[in-house]
């Protein structure tokens, strides 16, 4: 019978790697025509009728660019869209969300001590606030509209506040920081779908048509792609965030996770500046080394680590007293509060083995890992036995009645 837990993992290695892939080239395109928009030199008279030019160097050649303030007199030929690497980057990555969390609620999406959730309950949540988000956002944008874009993202970081705060109420640790990413990541993927992509239509229409296109069109296009590069940054830390449990096991993740926003602003901000030819504002570097000390200490502030709950059906399975043993033996001089092993000042990635509870709550990971696979531990170390591995796998299909 084929493993269905070790397809399932390479299904899901097959769209994190779609997701990356797909994020960095959409990312990569939104950094490089924001500071192309800001660079371009706006001070010469172009026969074009363009607004701006630049010349770059790459690859060996030169490359000659012009920006037209609303549109050129003509359609030109050949226009390249830039849409598909926003659309598939929120297809893998909403894939990967029902991968790992829906399909897997009870282990990574609900905590009965934080709500005690019903599966259909959390993955309802989950979709309302995906969508209600995006709303909320287009709805501020619509009344901020002639209003200073300050008072607007000041608004939206209201709300990014106010999410942090709601998924930690909710979810884990762990699903809370990658929901509030998700639910960033789709105002982002909004802003292209609903507002920037059809705007360029009607632009494109009205060129085909002999008439000249508003310019209203183009101002609000790059309104919505100013925003998503000022939240880009924080959206690729909650997403890097569920490998680094001292950023989402603390009862203070929702504080660390708005505090991600302004880092991503004074960042953004000084690579805007820099791009525009404004000077260069050093001090958002020190704002931002300020802010990033700050979370680090409320990752670890009194009181702030939450205890997971405990998976029973994995305790209850038959073979666990010996798999416990094996982990203890094998794992734990690593996998400990205080490892025991040289050079170790903290368990990898945060993750222990010494307890029951945290047996159960890595079981998946300890099957995968040590059962299907070698990886653990690294270069078997510890000398872990075939009849060990085997031992682990029976437990766990014990326990999951594969």
């Amino acid at each position: 019978m084929y493993d269905f837990a070790a397809m399932g993992a390479w299904l899901e290695f097959a769209v994190r790697w779609l997701h990356v892939i797909t994020a960095i080239a959409w990312i990569g395109s939104s950094f490089y025509f924001i500071a192309l928009d800001l660079g371009l030199h706006r001070d010469r008279d172009l026969k074009s009728g363009a607004d701006g030019e630049e010349w770059q160097v790459h690859g060996g050649g030169f490359y000659h660019i012009q920006k037209y303030l609303v549109a050129p007199a003509g359609m030109p030929d050949g226009l390249i869209w830039h849409k598909w690497q926003s659309y598939w980057t929120w297809i893998s990555g909403f894939i990967l969300l029902v991968l790992v969390y829906y399909l897997g609620a009870e282990f990574y999406l609900i905590d009965p001590n934080v709500m005690d959730l019903a599966t259909w309950q959390a993955v309802g949540l989950s979709l309302v606030s995906l969508g209600l988000g995006w709303v909320i956002y287009n709805t501020l944008c619509k009344v901020f509209v002639n209003a200073d874009q300050t008072v607007l993202m000041m608004a939206l970081f209201a709300v990014l506040i106010a999410m942090s705060w709601f998924y930690a109420q909710v979810f884990t640790g762990r699903a809370a920081l990658l929901h509030l990413g998700a639910f960033t990541a789709t105002i982002m993927s909004g802003n292209v779908f609903f507002i920037i992509i059809p705007n360029q239509k009607v632009v494109v229409a009205d060129l085909m048509a002999g008439r000249t296109p508003d310019a209203i069109y183009g101002k609000i296009a790059k309104q919505r792609s100013t925003h998503n590069n000022y939240l880009t940054l924080p959206v690729i830390f909650l997403m890097l965030s569920n490998h680094y449990p001292l950023a989402f096991a603390s009862e203070w993740n929702w504080v660390i996770a708005s505090l991600v926003f302004l880092m991503g602003v004074t960042i953004r901000h000084w690579f805007n500046t820099h791009h525009a030819r404004k000077g260069n504002p050093h001090w958002t570097w020190g704002v931002t080394v300020i802010l990033f000390i700050l979370i680090a200490w409320l990752s670890v502030a009194p009181g702030a680590q939450r205890e997971a709950f405990v998976v029973t059906r994995f305790a209850e399975a038959a073979g666990f007293a010996d798999v416990h043993d094996i982990v203890l033996g094998r794992c734990s001089m690593c996998h400990a509060a205080e490892p025991v092993w040289p050079g170790l000042h903290w368990a990898p990635k945060g993750v222990a083995l010494e307890t029951e509870a945290d047996l159960t709550r890595h079981a998946r990971a300890v099957y995968l890992q040590s059962g299907v696979s070698h990886a653990m531990p690294p270069a078997n170390l510890s000398y872990m036995e075939d009849d060990e591995r085997a031992a682990i796998v029976a437990w766990y299909k014990a326990a999951t009645g594969s």
